[in-house]
């Protein structure tokens, strides 16, 4: 597998080079950019996963979701200046979902056909799921219920201020997490299972592959934005679908293999903390610094979703706090999480 994803980089950049100068068309061009980012992200994921074997679950999964992150931001800049407002909302909703349904799902439904129980730190999941409820259910939903009374420009300034809250809260959730109490709620068994394992590249390398492949991915990023109009109208696409579904997807493909793999090595300290860690910096993190970012553009992006998106967001936050609370997980509940994102994709589909 790990040939065919080199081979993918290795041919797929140097297309998607030729391909843009070449004025290929716009569909073909389309798949050709997606492959290659996918196959670029699991090159990401490699290289975080040696990282994470130096570093602790923890740190290991943080740098796993920030670099799978790192894709999304770079895709959503480059829509943001093309004024792509509703695939960025859009995109950053279908993330929440991803993560918590799709690559959560797929974690627990792998890793519980290897093994009838896992465990993962439940005091972890406790935290994260309070943060997850204040993130969606508190920051997303405020903006959408107060945005309904007010102009717009007051609707971009509630949104700045909601947006700088966010930041800071996530950074002092690092700062708890990492500092003042790490080591306090230790999982003893997740961090023995990890501290004897090789890395697959020296630090060295492995932060140079992350640097190569982050800008490998920003070139291939901004081409892949121009292509969602084209292929919208070919396929019939909504903007909303293109976000939610396809570029969600893509842009989060370095944790979704990520995730799935550790599950599948029984070590789902990690897979928990890319699938439910990834969401809070999507949440917390990315969707505040874009819209701080979209100010510079012509076309400022306030926090206020859709309906349909708010109420998916919180559905799946809800869903995976009920199921991962108790530190435990087996493939039933990875299939209820993947049932309940094929539900919320058919509906964005049709929608």
């Amino acid at each position: 597998m790990n040939k065919v994803f080199a081979l993918l980089v290795f041919a797929g950049v140097p297309i998607s080079v030729i391909g843009s100068l070449l004025h290929w068309p716009n569909v073909l061009m389309f798949g050709i950019y997606c492959v290659t980012i996918i196959a670029l992200a699991a090159f990401m994921g490699r290289s975080t996963e040696s990282l994470a074997v130096v570093s602790g679950p923890r740190i290991g999964g943080l740098l796993n979701a920030t670099f799978g992150n790192a894709v999304e931001l770079i895709i959503s800049i480059f829509a943001l200046k093309a004024g792509l407002i509703g695939v960025v909302l859009a995109s950053l909703t279908g993330s929440v979902l991803g993560n918590l349904l799709l690559v959560a799902g797929l974690s627990f439904f792998v890793g519980g056909i290897k093994f009838k129980r896992q465990k993962f730190n439940v005091f972890d999941a406790r935290h994260n799921s309070g943060l997850l409820m204040f993130a969606v259910i508190v920051a997303f939903v405020i903006p959408e219920v107060f945005a309904q009374d007010m102009i717009e420009a007051k609707t971009m300034t509630l949104s700045i201020g909601v947006s700088v809250i966010l930041i800071a809260l996530y950074l002092f959730a690092l700062f708890f997490k990492l500092v003042t109490h790490r080591g306090v709620y230790q999982h003893e068994e997740g961090e023995s299972n990890h501290s004897h394992e090789e890395p697959e590249w020296s630090k060295g390398k492995a932060l140079l592959i992350l640097a190569a492949s982050t800008a490998a991915v920003a070139y291939v990023s901004e081409r892949l934005v121009h292509t969602f109009e084209e292929v919208g109208n070919t396929f019939g696409w909504s903007e909303l679908f293109i976000g939610v579904i396809i570029v969600a997807i893509v842009g989060n493909a370095a944790e979704h293999a990520s995730a799935i793999i550790m599950a599948y090595k029984n070590k789902m300290d990690i897979a928990v903390e890319i699938a439910i860690g990834s969401t809070l910096q999507i949440a917390m993190f990315v969707a505040p610094v874009l819209v701080l970012i979209s100010l510079f553009f012509e076309t400022s992006m306030p926090l206020v979703f859709t309906l349909p998106e708010l109420v998916a967001m919180v559905s799946a936050v809800l869903v995976t706090i009920v199921i991962s609370n108790d530190g435990e997980t087996n493939w039933f509940e990875g299939l209820t999480l993947l049932a309940a994102y094929l539900i919320m994709g058919i509906g964005f589909y049709l929608l």
